[in-house]
């Protein structure tokens, strides 16, 4: 931040006051309201050539990629180029060259794919059994940073927040919430890779209802096998719970849709489901969010396809698109760290 000049007639606003007398800010400062969107703003211009191709940049973030060592010292040196051009400067302490992983945005990069942060996931090994609400309020808290890496995070959880329905202070801690406890450390002792989806693929959709949530995974089929790009969990909430099946799956996939918008505008998709979910979808005189929501999943490329016969880890969880009620209505809801903003469809 201390690298962008501020505007002269902007510096007064910036003063403060010390023992030595009234001072104020040449350069921008942290704390100012917009200091993170400007920042971002000059990154983005800077790099524009750059970005998606060889680089990415979220504020203060910049990662250099490359396929190939050969091709790595020249792609840096693009980088290079570009900050010798501008005058801006890098702290040697805080960079790292010629990795073939990292972290970026609190996920761990290589070219296999994205991993969940291991801090993360030792975090949720070291709970113990949860005592308090507070307790309960930490683990599922710890869950919802890694909620895309998990399969149907919000029935994991339903459980726990179950447990929350007593007082304030106290907790009922059922052999259920045992269970889901230990089923939730062992899945996260392998928490998946997420796969990367490359320009032209055709990425896949499964979707799943239960009685008190809609989950769904995104998939991206590679060499014959079948790799999770991410998955999402929404609890239902109020009305929703009372939702008909049908309602519920179409609801599963507007949820989808918008939380994978940036996936949804990119690729094609299939929506592999055996109900008749574009029928209804379609129908002229469905209910009225039915319609809203066909109009909003309309903007996209969704194709809809029966359900094969489904191998693999990555969707097996999703091999019935309706379960048994395995949860209380009531189930709160895990929400996902930076949820993309905005609606789909059709």
């Amino acid at each position: 931040y201390n690298q962008i000049f501020m505007h002269p007639e902007d510096q007064a606003h910036t003063s403060f006051i010390t023992d030595r007398g009234l001072y104020c800010y040449k350069v921008m400062p942290f704390g100012l309201k917009n200091a993170g969107a400007t920042y971002q703003r000059l990154v983005n211009h800077l790099f524009a050539p750059l970005i998606g191709n060889t680089m990415e940049v979220y504020v203060d973030d910049m990662l250099v990629k490359s396929r190939t060592a050969d091709q790595h010292i020249p792609n840096l040196s693009a980088m290079f180029t570009i900050l010798k051009q501008y005058k801006m400067r890098l702290n040697p302490t805080k960079c790292a060259f010629g990795v073939a992983s990292g972290k970026f945005l609190g996920f761990m990069i290589s070219q296999r794919g994205i991993e969940a942060n291991p801090e993360k996931i030792q975090a949720i090994l070291d709970m113990t059994i949860p005592k308090t609400v507070k307790d309960i309020k930490s683990l599922t808290g710890r869950v919802a940073a890694l909620t895309r890496f998990i399969s149907k995070a919000t029935d994991r959880c339903a459980p726990f927040f179950k447990a929350l329905k007593g007082t304030k202070r106290n907790i009922t801690w059922t052999a259920e919430c045992e269970t889901a406890f230990s089923e939730l450390k062992e899945y996260m002792g392998r928490a998946p890779l997420l796969s990367t989806p490359e320009h032209g693929d055709i990425l896949v959709v499964y979707l799943s209802v239960s009685a008190s949530a809609v989950s769904s995974v995104l998939i991206r089929s590679k060499d014959n096998a079948e790799h999770p790009v991410h998955y999402v969990s929404k609890a239902l909430q109020d009305a929703e719970v009372r939702y008909p099946d049908i309602e519920k799956l179409a609801f599963s996939l507007v949820i989808s849709a918008r939380r994978l918008r940036p996936y949804f505008q990119a690729h094609t998709i299939h929506v592999l489901t055996n109900q008749l979910l574009r029928q209804v979808l379609q129908k002229p005189e469905t209910s009225g969010r039915l319609v809203k929501w066909a109009i909003e999943l309309g903007e996209f490329d969704i194709h809809y396809k029966p359900r094969p016969t489904m191998k693999g880890q990555a969707v097996a969880d999703f091999l019935s698109e309706f379960t048994e009620p395995q949860a209380s209505a009531a189930t709160q809801l895990i929400t996902e760290p930076n949820p993309s903003p905005s609606q789909d469809q059709t």
